[in-house]
């Protein structure tokens, strides 16, 4: 049951309004708990992208071996060196003593070799080839070593936001300290996926014969690609350590989502979970829009103000994720320190709208001022100056009027 604080409190007061309390008829959706999805991975990290909602979280921040997931910090610095005119897709790189010598996936690359970096790319994503990945490391290092490129990787991802990855190689090769979290690898996904659009569809392509070499193992081993379930991306990876893991991503309609999944006992499981996600994501949840941009949410009262209140609302259209079946109102509330001081311009972010769906964390938006209110002049500083005088005279009168305004809107 929302509780509603009179937004009459004197000057500083954190007030919070319960919009249906308050009055304002805003009830925001109805919604019901959706049935989680029960993972055996794990750790486990899903996430609407299109409404920012955290869908599961299952040891999504502990740093764990990623195996060839991580191969994505390697094409995201790649990316961003082919966008800086640093690299070229028509490049060709040599292939050191050092980058032939792993095993694992690989594109079967020796020294002889001179690589084209658009190959290299796709090497690594359909491929997963560790060898591709080490050539691109080795042009790309500070020193000209994987170790260097490692190092450089470590401060890349601290840069994003990423603080639980620590990089050992370009790889995934089982390392030990070579670690990442699901939800930095989500987060990672994201930054590929809305930072370069125009490489992205690279994840996609399931199949790439390089220079006619293992036409036997030229399959992209994202299990989701081409099953009609709108996945487009991103990176497999497995170790004996690691386990079966995926890092995917589908969109169906207007909505996208990110999921990383780890630690699932084989190849058969990993496809199987992906898919489950997959469905589950899009079929026990909707969108639903929620305020247009520009629409009054609440009014908040304006301390010395030419107008004694102003309109709160979103500078964009807000939409919002929910359970597909309905069974109960969903409140929100409005939290601000007020009464706000004039002048107030328009488009200042004012406050918070807060509202939680039933099983979903909560979901914070902030409120801008949808109109200016100037500084009231002598008449309204004369009043305000009365105003003060006879709540001090009243012994705190208006504190005990917002506490009975509190029970009467939450009865």
């Amino acid at each position: 049951m929302t509780r509603f604080t009179h937004a009459g409190a004197r000057a500083g007061r954190r007030i919070i309004a319960g919009l249906k309390a308050a009055g304002l008829g805003l009830v925001l959706f109805t919604g019901s708990m959706a049935q989680a999805f029960d993972t055996q991975a794990t750790a486990a990290y899903i996430v609407d992208l299109t409404t920012k909602t955290v869908l599961l979280n299952k040891n999504a921040d502990t740093p764990l071996p990623p195996a060839s997931m991580s191969k994505l910090m390697t094409l995201y610095i790649a990316f961003e060196a082919l966008r800086d005119g640093r690299l070229r897709l028509d490049e060709e790189l040599p292939v050191s003593s050092h980058a032939m010598s792993y095993g694992g996936s690989t594109m079967f690359l020796d020294t002889t070799d001179r690589v084209k970096v658009e190959d290299l790319l796709r090497g690594v994503i359909v491929l997963s080839g560790n060898d591709a990945c080490v050539v691109l490391a080795e042009a790309l290092s500070p020193d000209g070593t994987e170790a260097g490129f490692a190092r450089f990787m470590t401060q890349r991802a601290q840069t994003m936001g990423m603080t639980n990855s620590t990089f050992a190689n370009s790889n995934g090769w089982p390392a030990a300290g070579h670690r990442m979290s699901m939800r930095d690898l989500a987060l990672l996904a994201t930054r590929l996926i809305e930072d370069f659009p125009n490489f992205y569809p690279l994840f996609s392509e399931e199949t790439f014969a390089f220079d006619g070499r293992a036409p036997t193992n030229n399959s992209n081993r994202n299990p989701l690609l081409g099953l009609g379930v709108g996945a487009d991306g991103l990176k497999t990876g497995h170790t004996t350590e690691a386990g079966y893991g995926l890092v995917g991503s589908a969109k169906q309609g207007d909505r996208r989502i990110v999921f990383v999944l780890s630690g699932l006992p084989s190849q058969a499981a990993r496809a199987q979970e992906s898919e489950a996600v997959v469905n589950w994501a899009f079929r026990q949840f909707t969108q639903k829009s929620l305020i247009k941009a520009g629409e009054t949410v609440m009014r908040a009262e304006v301390h010395m103000g030419a107008a004694p209140t102003v309109a709160l609302t979103t500078a964009e259209d807000l939409s919002a994720l929910v359970p597909v079946l309905s069974a109960r109102e969903l409140e929100g509330e409005v939290i601000y320190n007020g009464p706000i001081s004039a002048p107030v311009k328009k488009g200042d972010t004012l406050a918070e709208l807060v509202f939680a769906p039933e099983g979903l964390p909560e979901t914070r938006v902030p409120l801008i001022a949808g109109e200016d209110v100037r500084k009231g002049g002598f008449v309204v500083t004369v009043t305000n100056a009365l105003d003060h005088l006879l709540s001090e005279i009243g012994g705190g009168r208006p504190e005990a009027e917002a506490e009975v305004a509190e029970e009467e809107a939450s009865s």
